[in-house]
């Protein structure tokens, strides 16, 4: 990755950041922890690594990005809409009654969703359901499917891990935004998971670690994810739940709390964005 993109994706991701909360402290309601813990891996995939088309969003040897932690659509929508789905000032009807932007992702409205999500645990399934379809078809199609690590609590995400090791899913790559944190507290103490990296290769996944904030790394993993062959590959991204908001960082309390004014002008005021 040369400097100019690096530079460029950092850009975007400090102005979703912004643009995101700027839209849930207006709506009084959405998932900011989540939201901006997966900033970097969302405006990474969709800039660097993915085949799609916002003219044909239906492409059939496009690309697919399941949202496994559906809550965390306010980012997805933000960056759909600055690679050019759908206007980017329709943030401002999120949740609103009868909007495209659902507080979960919704294939049937939105474009560029792939898969309606929300039901934590059923994502992955989805994924590698369309990885061997597309295998089927001899598409190009890589899948990707991005997960919470209070997701990972869920048996169904394991029982994916095994289709996808038994049928070597090699165009499947999944991406854990592993920032520690769920709705009721830290993943170790709601649902110890051990050693998550020696769990997923016991599944039969290459795994590969980064810091889920740093472009290049991204970058780095997802193109070595590319060079695998006969496994899946899941990139485990080291992630902050709240990310670039010093109150909000680490909270279980901002999984889905809405922002007040007192807290938004603190938010915004670390971050550069308009009060």
């Amino acid at each position: 990755m040369n400097a100019e993109l690096k530079q460029k994706l950092e850009q975007m991701c400090h102005q979703f950041r912004i643009d995101v909360l700027t839209t849930l402290h207006a709506k009084q309601t959405g998932h900011p922890g989540g939201s901006l813990s997966v900033c970097e891996i969302l405006t990474t995939l969709y800039f660097t690594q993915m085949n799609v088309d916002p003219k044909d969003p239906h492409k059939a040897d496009r690309d697919r990005l399941v949202l496994c932690k559906g809550h965390a659509a306010p980012m997805l929508y933000r960056v759909l809409a600055e690679k050019g789905f759908f206007p980017v000032e329709e943030m401002n009807t999120l949740r609103d009654f009868e909007t495209r932007l659902q507080g979960r992702p919704c294939m049937k409205d939105t474009p560029g969703v792939d898969m309606s999500t929300g039901p934590l645990g059923l994502g992955l399934s989805t994924a590698v359901g369309m990885a061997l379809a597309a295998r089927l078809d001899n598409a190009p199609t890589r899948v990707y499917a991005v997960l919470g690590d209070g997701e990972i609590n869920e048996g169904t995400v394991w029982e994916a891990c095994m289709s996808a090791s038994k049928y070597k899913v090699d165009n499947l790559c999944a991406v854990l935004d592993w920032n520690g944190v769920q709705l009721d507290g830290t993943s170790d103490d709601v649902m110890p998971l051990g050693d998550v990296k020696a769990k997923f290769e016991s599944f039969g996944f290459h795994c590969i670690e980064c810091n889920g904030h740093d472009v290049e790394a991204l970058y780095n993993a997802f193109e070595e994810a590319k060079t695998v062959k006969g496994k899946p590959t899941i990139v485990l991204a080291h992630t902050v739940k709240g990310k670039g908001v010093s109150f909000m960082e680490g909270k279980n309390t901002w999984h889905g709390k809405a922002i007040g004014d007192e807290d938004f002008a603190k938010a915004m005021e670390e971050l550069g964005g308009a009060k």
